[in-house]
């Protein structure tokens, strides 16, 4: 449900904000005030796409936000949980902006989308019911849809069941295709990748063993150059030749230390020589140990050059460095434990296509008869509600138009299409050629009230869904939208005075000029300013005594 809404220069709106209820909400006002830019806003923050012509003049930009409550759904919870969007109070802020650059910046609870996930987030939260829209109801491809979420839970829990089975069955019918479309492709592949992951594991690579064999290598090809400096190390500083460092640092140590008592920069002196010598005696350790350790191994060196080259030409072939090649590894070692898994069950694939495909056909003709049940009665109430719109004569009919009996769809076999006779004697025809305004409103409203318990979206908007229609209809359909509003929150706007009277909250929109400037302006009537303004909708600009008895009889009689 759409709790508040807020607008800044959309439009001839340089600001508004707006607080909604449940049940249902009229907006009404005369042409051009400004009703369908509050529907344009919601529009914004359901995923429509925006447009720089939408930015109030002289203004960089427009802002929309929108806070919703969650529809009480596990898979939409779910769908939030994996874009990372926080929902758990309950409530979704979906903000909006969009800059004359044309920049567009979109967040739902603090977190940056884009407009291809908001369409998807707001299309569960609001339902945009306009007499021009390409709605759902007026495309072919959504009627199968709507009718399994009419159906209830057992034809779409055997619909879940079809569609796993369907998925295997593409993924074998697909290895079969591609297998059978290029046989000596497939062997060379194979083939191929056979060859190279023996090469790769015959050759027991490890992450960091080129590392380790370079710097093994270094020490034994300079063996010369560091035995000679690791001698040169000792020799000095314990050496025989001369009189080694260390015993002048020692003596050094001893007689600044006599001195440091008469000064404390000869105690500083005292104490550098000291840690020299300290430093310098475990460098001379240091040499000696290394010395001792040192050996130059011919054959040890001949091997790590061949182990560098091995190394060297896996690189030139499968990746930069070490690690590439590891990782390429294990995405060809997959890949063919996959294609050796097909290979192996290559005679058996067809036998499994068989059988998957008459396992698909059982699930897909009770679907269809799932389906047939569902469209019988689906029509039996589409033709009530029609009734109560004064359009009796009306027949509405769900076609099951027939497909290859072999050929499968992720829905099952199945092609649906809502068609309508609207007047007798004329020919059933698509719903989506219906050409009469008047018609045409109905014939939502008629499906919209049947559908709008099974859609589970949280806010309706009608967007003048009443064009065309007046006295007795006019009262047929208030009845109606009143009736949707009973469980989904409805935000109507209209001109019909009947419409208007069955709303629990009322907004009247207007627009003057401020500052040379066009603003809109909305204010939520009380009782007394309802009959006012439902007179005004009745009569026009001469407003009579009559006429206010008239609307408050509308008051009376729809509440």
């Amino acid at each position: 449900m759409l709790q508040e809404l807020t607008i800044d220069d959309l439009a001839i709106i340089p600001h508004l904000s707006l607080d909604f209820d449940d049940h249902m909400t009229v907006l009404t006002g005369e042409t051009g005030a400004g009703k369908s830019i509050i529907i344009d806003a919601v529009s914004l923050l359901a995923g429509r796409r925006g447009s720089q012509e939408l930015i109030r003049k002289g203004s960089d930009k427009l802002e929309v936000q929108g806070q919703f409550t969650l529809p009480n759904r596990p898979a939409y919870l779910q769908e939030l949980d994996d874009l990372g969007i926080n929902h758990d109070d309950g409530v979704l802020i979906i903000s909006r902006t969009i800059h004359r650059s044309g920049r567009n910046t979109i967040r739902v609870n603090g977190t940056l989308i884009n407009t291809t996930v908001l369409k998807k987030i707001g299309s569960a939260l609001v339902d945009i019911q306009g007499q021009n829209d390409s709605q759902r109801l007026l495309q072919p491809d959504q009627h199968l849809e709507m009718l399994d979420q009419f159906a209830g839970a057992d034809l779409l829990n055997l619909r879940e069941k079809y569609q796993s089975l369907y998925q295997r069955y593409s993924q074998v019918k697909a290895t079969l295709e591609k297998k059978q479309a290029n046989e000596q492709q497939w062997a060379q592949r194979l083939d191929m990748l056979r060859y190279q992951v023996k090469e790769i594991a015959d050759a027991q690579l490890k992450p960091d063993e080129e590392e380790q064999l370079t710097t093994q290598r270094d020490r034994l090809e300079h063996f010369q150059q560091i035995n000679q400096t690791l001698q040169d190390v000792i020799t000095v500083l314990n050496g025989d030749e001369g009189a080694p460092v260390l015993d002048q640092l020692a003596s050094l140590m001893d007689a600044t230390s006599q001195i440091s008592q008469f000064d404390d920069q000869y105690d500083d002196l005292a104490k550098s020589i000291t840690d020299s010598y300290y430093n310098l005696q475990d460098a001379a350790n240091q040499a000696g140990h290394e010395l001792d350790n040192l050996a130059y191994d011919d054959g040890l060196l001949q091997q790590i050059n061949d182990r560098l080259t091995l190394i060297g030409d896996l690189e030139h072939k499968y990746g930069d460095s070490l690690t590439d090649v590891l990782n390429y590894y294990d995405q060809i070692k997959k890949e063919l434990a996959k294609m050796e898994g097909a290979a192996d069950s290559n005679d058996d694939l067809e036998q499994q296509l068989q059988d998957l495909t008459k396992q698909l056909s059982e699930l897909a003709g009770q679907l269809h008869t799932m389906r047939v049940k569902a469209a019988s009665q689906l029509e039996r109430k589409v033709h009530t509600q029609l009734s109560d719109l004064y359009m009796d004569k009306a027949v509405f009919e769900v076609k099951f138009k027939a497909k290859d009996q072999l050929t499968f769809t992720p829905t099952g076999q199945d092609n649906v299409e809502f068609y309508i006779q609207t007047n007798p004697g004329e020919r059933l025809g698509p719903l989506v050629r219906i050409v009469s305004g008047g018609e045409l409103s109905r014939v939502m409203l008629a499906l919209k009230t049947i559908f709008a318990r099974v859609e589970g979206v949280t806010s309706i908007i009608f967007d003048e869904v009443d064009t065309g229609v007046s006295g007795r209809v006019a009262q047929g359909i208030a009845d109606k939208i009143k009736l949707i509003a009973a469980n989904s929150q409805v935000l109507c706007i209209t001109h019909l005075p009947q419409v208007a009277a069955v709303a629990q909250h009322h907004f009247l929109i207007s627009k003057h000029l401020q500052k040379q400037r066009t603003v809109t302006e909305v204010k939520h009537l009380n009782n007394q300013e309802r009959v006012d303004e439902l007179a005004r909708m009745l009569a026009g600009e001469k407003i009579t005594k009559l006429t206010r008895e008239h609307a408050q009889e509308l008051l009376d009689m729809a509440h």
